[in-house]
């Protein structure tokens, strides 16, 4: 059995999942121990087998199975906890019944005090009787209780203090002490702290810019859409006034053409009330020189009366029921000119307002195909007619014949105009720069 001065590290027995004293520890290929129930749970709850001290990553699940040593220090642990003083005397004494079992030697040999399972640790400082320590510096190498240490720290305010330890002198020099490599761990892990600290704030504050920006948009676009609003209204305003201005103008054309109608109808029918009072005195005139006995008298007017009276031919002459017949029509396509002049004015409007967005494209050879060829300036691109002996490069399309640009757009509004020639057909648009280079494509 280890002497007493080889002690336990609490974390030598502590998981560092659920933070408590190891139950059925199981040792893991990275040599991390943890609890079976813990690190189970852990792996469930990942997408990776991965170790949650040191992040190495598993294949696979690994075969896992309870260390029965570390277990049994565990429980003596868990012993010494209870009762600190007589558990550790116990564990300290050969048991005749067992053969002797030494802590692995890889193992803090200090047990920091700061529990109740700890030895009792004496001020170094005190000249009576000696008081519990609370403390013990790294520099001067000494234990002080809660008195002397406020005289050490008002002086040395630098100095590092740690949990109080028993012969921390005789300790220091112990290649296998567990404070050194914790005060050089505590000082990198610092720094990075610091240096993660100082990321995170810069995180924040990038975000906090964007949350302002996002807030900013948010009111240029609520008062682009007021300004939208106001527009839009004036426009169907304007339309609607031109619709009725229409409507009105309409029936009023419907009304004069009937008035007009009308007026030439009652002109034909007063003509034509005329002519059958000239036929009836003439009939009248017919019926009373034939009931005449004077001959000389029926003869002498006989060829003056059998002339018909003087009339017009009313065969062709009629009042149509329906002479609006167009009109209606005609004030529509009337109407349909005023919305696409009012449409164009709108397109001109929503130009200037895109055009903002504008970015010139540059056309990237290593991605032409090779019935194609750019010009210097990679702005210009048109069809040879004959293929090119061209380098068959990853990024190059072998059978689609396009050709990307240079500039890739991530995000945001796009506008650009093209000058196209001819040619029959043309593809214009946008493409994932991951594309498939090689075959044919699909364009949607």
């Amino acid at each position: 059995m280890a002497s007493p001065t080889r002690m336990l590290a609490a974390e030598q027995v502590h998981c560092s999942i659920c933070l408590d004293v190891f139950t059925n520890p199981v040792s893991i290929p990275c040599g991390h121990n943890f609890c079976m129930a813990c690190i189970g749970s852990y792996w469930k709850s990942s997408a990776l087998f991965m170790c949650p001290m040191c992040k190495k990553t598993f294949f696979k699940q690994p075969d896992i199975s309870i260390n029965t040593v570390l277990r049994e220090i565990a429980e003596k642990f868990k012993e010494i906890k209870t009762n600190p003083v007589v558990e550790l005397q116990k564990i300290t004494q050969p048991d005749p019944r067992q053969s002797p079992v030494e802590l692995p030697t890889e193992m803090p040999k200090l047990i920091p005090a700061n529990g109740s399972w700890a030895l009792e640790v004496s001020c170094d400082v005190c000249t009576g009787p000696q008081r519990q320590a609370v403390k013990s510096c790294l520099v001067c190498l000494t234990s002080y209780c809660e008195e002397h240490l406020k005289t050490h720290t008002s002086r040395f305010t630098k100095h590092k203090l740690i949990e109080p330890v028993q012969n921390l002198e005789d300790q220091m020099d112990h290649r296998a002490h567990y404070t050194i490599p914790v005060e050089r761990e505590w000082t990198e892990k610092k720094a990075l702290l610091r240096k993660t600290e100082a990321e995170v704030q810069q995180m924040i504050q990038e975000r906090l810019k964007k949350v302002d920006d996002i807030k900013h948009s948010i009111e240029l676009n609520k008062s682009s859409a007021q300004a939208e609003i106001k527009d839009s209204m004036q426009v169907f305003s304007d339309l609607i006034r031109a619709v009725q201005k229409a409507q009105a103008e309409l029936v009023l054309d419907i009304e004069e053409k009937q008035r007009k109608t009308e007026s030439w109808a009652n002109g034909q029918i007063q003509e034509l009330e005329q002519e059958i009072d000239a036929l009836k005195l003439r009939n009248t005139e017919l019926e009373y020189l034939s009931h005449t006995e004077d001959h000389i008298h029926f003869l002498q007017n006989f060829s003056s009366l059998m002339s018909h009276p003087h009339t017009k031919d009313w065969s062709e002459t009629c009042v149509y029921a329906d002479p609006c017949v167009g009109t209606t029509r005609r004030a529509v396509l009337k109407l349909a000119e005023t919305l696409m002049e009012e449409a164009e004015k709108l397109a001109e409007i929503e130009l200037k307002r895109v055009q903002k967005y504008s970015v010139d494209i540059t056309f990237d050879p290593d991605t032409a195909n090779p019935w194609l060829q750019l010009s210097e300036d990679g702005r210009q691109m048109h069809h040879l007619g004959t293929w090119q002996d061209l380098a068959d490069t990853p990024e190059r399309f072998d059978t689609v014949v396009i050709a990307l640009g240079r500039e890739g757009l991530s995000s945001g509004r796009r506008y650009w105009e093209v000058q196209v020639g001819e040619k029959d057909d043309w593809y214009i648009g946008v493409a994932r720069a991951s594309v498939n280079r090689k075959g044919r494509i699909s364009v949607s």
